[in-house]
């Protein structure tokens, strides 16, 4: 009986997960073919951009889970060092994620011209807006 309760949890889980994984075939794809690359640049691109992509994700998680948790509640509440030291987390975590970007950009340019790497970013944003574009779609469509 545990065994299957605990199965019965993990459901959402698993399709947050393949949820996930799909997004990410989908940007994989949608960012090769943006950036025209050969098999040669891929090989070599892939492994640098996802661990930069990782890092980055991981931020972001510490940034929801110990930033935004913070600020859900009552902001009246909190003391004025509280406060400021909410802030200077939110500066350390925005420092990181602009050396993150550095390093990233310099590794990639070992590996691709700079062209495709601002192709990259703008396929980025392009991919972000169309996430939005999508989830927007879908909140129209509900009563």
């Amino acid at each position: 009986m545990k065994k299957f309760l605990f199965l019965i949890a993990l459901i959402p889980f698993l399709a947050f997960a393949q949820h996930n994984e799909k997004l990410k075939a989908y940007k994989t794809a949608y960012l090769t073919e943006s950036l025209d690359l050969t098999p040669e640049e891929a090989e070599r691109f892939w492994p640098i951009y996802n661990k930069y992509d990782e890092l980055l994700m991981s931020l972001r998680r510490t940034e929801r889970r110990e930033i935004y948790q913070k600020m859900k509640g009552d902001l009246e509440t909190l003391s004025d060092a509280e406060a400021t030291v909410l802030l200077d987390e939110i500066s350390t975590l925005k420092s990181k994620e602009v050396q993150y970007h550095e390093a990233m950009i310099t590794d990639l340019k070992k590996v691709l011209p700079s062209k495709k790497i601002l192709k990259l970013k703008r396929a980025e944003e392009e991919f972000k807006h169309m996430l939005l574009e999508k989830v927007k779609g879908k909140h129209r469509k509900r009563p």
